[in-house]
């Protein structure tokens, strides 16, 4: 793992690898499996590992917090269970970290979320030590471009849609940005 990537686990990763392929400044993004022990997961044998994104990013156009901020403004940062439709510890949100800098901003995050009274309930996304991440299938990389319909009919059933939206209204109403 080098210093200019970055690992996310925020529920299903159709929609977490679509969101942050739009984060200024990523250059590629993968779905796959981190967080667990069991060696080369797939989608259908990944008990204990999370399904998650790698984000690769131009390090002089964004950085560790900049794309944390913006992941965190993409999923529900308050559900224990998992995120929307998809339940259990493979939906379940974490910032994985690969420095003690890294771990620090992220925990500053989720206090200054906490801090802002966006949300109801207090943050619940984990902030974990890097392991490895493994690449998912295929037919899991780009899913909304190669699946579009289906893709649209679950982001906006699941609730993730409304989320996102929710989140950025709630902000510029009562202006409450990101503090640099």
């Amino acid at each position: 793992m080098n210093n200019n990537k970055v690992i996310y686990a925020g529920g299903c990763f159709w929609c977490v690898e679509h969101d942050l392929r739009s984060a200024p400044g990523a250059l590629h993004v993968l779905s796959g499996y981190s967080g667990g022990q069991e060696l080369d997961p797939t989608y259908y044998k990944h008990k204990d590992h999370r399904e998650a994104v790698e984000v690769e990013y131009d390090p002089s156009i964004t950085n560790f917090k900049k794309l944390t901020q913006f992941f965190l403004d993409h999923i529900d940062p308050t559900d224990q269970g998992g995120q929307f439709y998809d339940r259990g510890l493979a939906y379940q949100t974490a910032i994985f970290y690969m420095t003690p800098e890294e771990k620090s901003i992220a925990e500053s995050l989720l206090k200054e979320l906490d801090e802002s009274h966006i949300y109801d309930k207090p943050v619940a996304v984990e902030v974990l030590p890097a392991t490895l991440f493994y690449k998912a299938e295929d037919a899991h990389q780009d899913y909304a471009d190669k699946n579009p319909e289906h893709y649209a009919r679950y982001r906006k059933g699941s609730g993730r849609e409304d989320q996102v939206a929710r989140t950025c209204a709630i902000r510029e109403e009562k202006h409450i940005d990101w503090k640099e």
